[in-house]
């Protein structure tokens, strides 16, 4: 925990960002869940948030939509920043992945806004 600044968690993961200035880390939030941890700038968790709300929304991209477990089945499809990487979500797990974004950029905004007062 020495080597992150936390900057928001949830039961099922969490976003923090590394405190060693590498140029491959500078300016992105790491945000790990599940067996994923993805290396993300600002734009790329807005996008992967609107991701995640057109994955909830989008009836389409349910795999087995005639499933006996629609909230444990992991049937929906989550397209990640990477073009080339999709995820296999469950409902509930969509619904996590969804709050951590959210209050991950909730988080960043406040402390840009903070910053910008003081």
């Amino acid at each position: 925990m020495q080597d992150i600044n936390p900057i928001y968690h949830n039961q099922f993961g969490v976003a923090f960002q590394w405190k060693r200035n590498s140029s491959k880390a500078k300016n992105k939030v790491q945000i790990v869940f599940r067996d994923t941890g993805l290396l993300l700038s600002m734009e790329e968790l807005a996008r992967f948030s609107q991701n995640i709300k057109c994955s909830l929304k989008d009836g389409h991209q349910n795999l087995c939509s005639d499933c006996q477990h629609n909230d444990s089945c992991r049937s929906l499809l989550l397209d990640t920043p990477a073009p080339q990487v999709t995820l296999s979500m469950s409902q509930n797990e969509l619904y996590a992945v969804q709050d951590l974004v959210e209050g991950t950029l909730f988080q960043l905004n406040l402390d840009n806004f903070l910053d910008g007062i003081l």
